[in-house]
């Protein structure tokens, strides 16, 4: 019974909501260093050349992925379950024998003259 199949396990629950909203504000955090670091290595770095521009791009569009990024949850990223799996195997009954079959059919009565 330990590993009941009707009950989940405590490793396929998602995490607290508490959890989740603090790793997706480190995520964004973490996205929002690394733009101010492309900004201060596009200044510093010379001679300007094509890294800079590639310094610049990702200064100016790591905001919207940075934000997309946090705006996802953690039931978003997990791997969906198979509900089959969870399902018990029961197998259908076979019948024992042929159903047996009861016809009822209707006919006039006839009255005493032979009409109907």
């Amino acid at each position: 019974m330990r590993n009941s199949p009707d009950r989940p396990s405590a490793t396929s629950l998602p995490a607290s909501p508490h959890d989740d909203a603090h790793s997706r504000s480190l995520r964004y955090l973490l996205l929002m260093g690394v733009r101010i670091l492309c900004f201060i290595l596009m200044v510093v770095i010379t001679p300007y050349g094509w890294y800079t521009w590639v310094l610049a791009a990702a200064a100016v569009f790591l905001p919207y992925f940075a934000v997309v990024l946090a705006n996802v949850g953690e039931t978003a990223r997990r791997a969906p379950v198979d509900p089959e799996k969870t399902l018990p195997m029961i197998a259908a009954p076979v019948p024992e024998s042929t159903p047996r079959v009861i016809r009822i059919e209707e006919r006039r009565e006839l009255d005493d003259s032979g009409s109907q």
